[in-house]
């Protein structure tokens, strides 16, 4: 009888990892439930296995022109972050809460917004980044299996759930112009850092 190696395993989780976003990637696509008309909602990116999951709460101009969760300036302002932290690319996963374009956040249905916890399920990431407050409250509405109060502590490493951790960070959308706000993002920011460099290696 033939030995499954660990590679093949590896394979398999992905291959389903990878069926299942394309499954929700459809259901999100086909919703109505929020009133965003003819624009397409926005999508996350990465990695289906991913150890890093970033999550912030709703698009700016340049995701929903897209579709696609962290297009723009802060896309482009993490990939460097990532690349001075050592961080793989590859080992990212990007999404949004409200992934409707609408207008105002609090207009998306709250259905919607809980399919975060379908993205966690299928990527099952070692750590979350929440970019500001509102992204820390949707978690905690989430109510998780097994899962611990968050607090509002930027730049410290955090339980969310037994096998995940979570980075609490200012919204990076804030901070990508006025100096201060920038400072406050990357000064938490950097912990995913230290974060990374303390994993096993396997």
């Amino acid at each position: 009888m033939p030995v499954t190696t660990d590679d093949e395993i590896r394979e398999k989780y992905l291959e389903r990892a990878i069926r299942e976003m394309n499954a929700l990637t459809r259901e999100i696509q086909a919703c109505r439930r929020c009133p965003r008309g003819s624009l397409i909602p926005v999508l996350g990116s990465g990695h289906p296995q991913a150890d890093i999951f970033l999550l912030k709460h709703a698009p700016v101009a340049s995701e929903i022109e897209e579709g696609v969760a962290f297009y723009g300036r802060s896309g482009t302002a993490l990939r460097k972050s990532l690349g001075r932290l050592g961080i793989d690319p590859l080992a990212v996963y990007g999404t949004l809460c409200v992934k409707c374009p609408v207008g105002d956040g609090s207009l998306a249905d709250p259905a919607c917004v809980a399919r975060v916890a379908e993205e966690l399920a299928i990527v099952q990431p070692r750590l979350v980044v929440a970019m500001g407050r509102e992204t820390l409250a949707v978690l905690e509405d989430l109510e998780l299996p097994l899962s611990e109060t968050l607090r509002w502590a930027p730049g410290e490493i955090q339980g969310f759930t037994p096998s995940i951790d979570l980075l609490a960070t200012p919204n990076i959308d804030e901070a990508l112009d006025e100096e201060d706000a920038k400072r406050a993002f990357w000064t938490a920011f950097r912990a995913l850092g230290d974060w990374w460099a303390d994993l096993p290696p396997y």
